[in-house]
This record gives structure tokens, sequence and C-alpha cells, in this order.
């Protein structure tokens, strides 16, 4: 479990802990920096594909990225556990693309910092009349991603998390113990956690990666481990313009200020999340899991933060430096400058291509 902190009334005491939910959910604009930024990435963030099928009867479906769900008929259920006849609503969403992986705020890192190369991450739901379904046990859907030959002929499966359940203990107006739970975006974007039995597995005849979905409404992850060997060091972004300071106080998710950091040539992208903490001036920013970051691996850094209402980026493509002399850790500096929207957009895209 993970402990977090949170700044509450000197009448209210506080413990909490945490324990983590699937879900898809976004936290609203409430009109501040840390709002604008995720407005702006749900606006232009990957969005759902629906198709309508017989439950019935079951179905193929192929999505406009090329991925193909085969649905048997009879799968689903209320969540009553009675057997659905009819019209369902399938509903994907997905990510191939460290693109969209930026703007859906789904970077590919385990929990414990390992960097993944994703093959391809998928969100499904099915409803019907408005009420989401699951699948009968014993029921599964089979998933094939387009993909290239793959050493070893399988890939390892990740289960995704996104939000953080937090239970704040203390007291009412009559003195009396009481605890409340409240759900919170995690600050990474996501948690992959490997699936202890879950691999796709490359079909050659159809060349696709092929495996099976046996629940709904969360996020799977089709991912291998970077291979990394060789020194690492801690990498420090410090930004030496617009960090915006209520990053390293907002705890909802919407974070005014983000670095991110694609390795060259690999469908990887890396949020760095944790704060430098005691930080001012030029030393304000970002640093990595302790000892994670490969010296001498080529990438691109994005940094980006709403200030003010306007947006700054700054792009630098590296190579990740060893430490200086007695130093454990490599810096980088950062300068974002004024761009527009659109411009903002051009720079997430380019990552794609890096």
């Amino acid at each position: 479990m993970k402990k977090l902190s949170l700044l509450c009334s000197a009448a209210l005491a506080i413990s909490m802990f945490s324990c983590k939910k699937n879900n898809d959910s976004s936290s609203p604009n409430n009109g501040n920096d840390g709002a604008t930024m995720t407005a702006f990435m749900q606006a232009h963030g990957p969005r759902f594909e629906s198709f309508t099928i017989d439950a019935g009867a079951g179905a193929v479906i192929t999505s406009s990225k090329g991925i193909k769900y085969t649905i048997p008929g009879g799968a689903f259920v209320t969540q009553a556990g009675v057997s659905v006849t009819g019209s369902v609503t399938i509903a994907v969403k997905e990510i191939n693309s460290a693109g969209d992986m930026l703007l859906a705020d789904r970077p590919t890192l385990t929990g414990d910092g390992r960097m993944l190369v994703s093959y391809g991450e998928i969100f499904v739901t099915a409803a019907q009349n408005n009420q989401n379904l699951q699948l009968k046990k014993d029921s599964s859907v089979k998933v094939q991603i387009p993909a290239k030959p793959i050493n070893g002929q399988e890939v390892p499966m990740w289960s995704g998390d996104s939000s953080t359940s937090l239970t704040l203990s203390g007291y009412d107006y009559l003195n009396t113990a009481v605890s409340v739970t409240v759900q919170t975006p995690v600050r990474k974007g996501i948690v992959w956690d490997q699936l202890s039995a879950g691999y796709a597995f490359f079909n050659s005849a159809n060349g696709s990666l092929d495996f099976r979905l046996d629940s709904l409404a969360k996020w799977r992850n089709c991912d291998a481990i970077l291979s990394n060997s060789g020194s690492k060091t801690t990498v420090l972004g410090y930004f030496n313009s617009h960090f915006n300071s209520a990053t390293a106080t907002d705890y909802s998710g919407d974070q005014p200020t983000l670095l991110f950091f694609k390795p060259q040539g690999q469908n990887t992208l890396i949020k760095f999340y944790d704060i430098i903490l005691n930080a001012t001036g030029t030393h304000q920013g970002f640093i990595s899991y302790q000892a994670s970051i490969p010296v001498g691996m080529q990438g691109t850094f994005l940094a980006m933060t709403t200030l003010n209402g306007k947006f700054y980026a700054d792009m630098k493509d590296v190579t990740i430096a060893a430490p200086s002399g007695s130093n454990n850790y490599t810096t980088l500096s950062f300068d974002p400058q004024e761009v527009s929207e659109s411009a903002m957009i051009s720079l997430i895209l380019q990552l794609n291509t890096k």
C-alpha cells in the first residue's frame, strides 16, 4: 500500500491508506492551470470507438487501428449475473503510439520503475440500455493486435490501475469515529502490474499478437520489458523557467507542469512524476526513479506547462550522460517557451517518429 499526504483542517485528525481501483475516469476541469492541461489532453487524446453487436450471436469486430475482437455468443451477463441477449454496445479505447500515451496519460512504466515497450494498450466495455455488462464466467474475448514477429514469440500482459482510493479517518460532529473513502487519479498516470498468468502469443499466420480478455472495463497492456544492460543513473530535470509551482502541491491528478521521455526507436513513454523536493528557482522540476535511466540511452524529452492559462513547451533530443564527478545523478535543464495549442499538439505527435 502507498501512503499519501493531504493537507486537512486542524480539527480533523486524519490517517489514510491507498488501494488501487481500475477505472478510466478523469478529473473535471475546475478552472485552474492543472485542469487546463487535463482538458487539453482530453480534447486531443484517443477516444472510444463503438460497435453494436447481437449478444446472442456474438461477433467479430475490427477497430480503425486494425485490432480485431472476437466475441463469442452468450458472453455477457448483467451485474446481477443474468444472461444477456439482444443488442449490446461494445466500446474500445486503444493506445499504440507515444503521442496517444502522453495525451491519455498512459505511459509505459511499471510500478517499480522498469521501462516497457508497448504493442498496444486497450480498454473495453460492453453495455445494454446504459447498463454496464460483465463477461460470463469462463467466457473471454479474443484480441488480435497487428505486430511484427516477436523474439520468443510471447509478450507479457499487464493490468492497469489509474486511480487510488483514499480512506480518511477522523471524527464527526458528535465525536464519533468515522471514515470517508474518496478516489483520486495516480500522479504517474497509471500503474502497470504484470498479470501472473497472462501472455500474448505471436500468431505467424495472421501477423498478430493474440491474447484473451477475461474481464471488461480494465486497462490491459501487451508489453515487453525493455532490456537495458550497463550502468544506470538517476535523472533530474530542472526547469529554468515556467515551472508551475502548483504541480508540487496538487495531488488531484491535474498537473500543470509535465515531463516525458521517449527512448529513441522504442514504442515507450516515460513520465517523470516525482517532484524535486525543497527546490527553488531553476532547480524546480522532476526526478526519475533512482538509478533507472540507462547511461548512453538516446531519446527525446518533452517538457510541458500551463501557466496563467498559457501553454509552454520545450522538446530536447538527448543522450543520457554519466554522472559528473562524485555525483550519483545526471541533470538536464529545460526552458519551456510559449506555444499555441496547435503547436503543442504538433510537438506531442513528433514523439511518434522519434
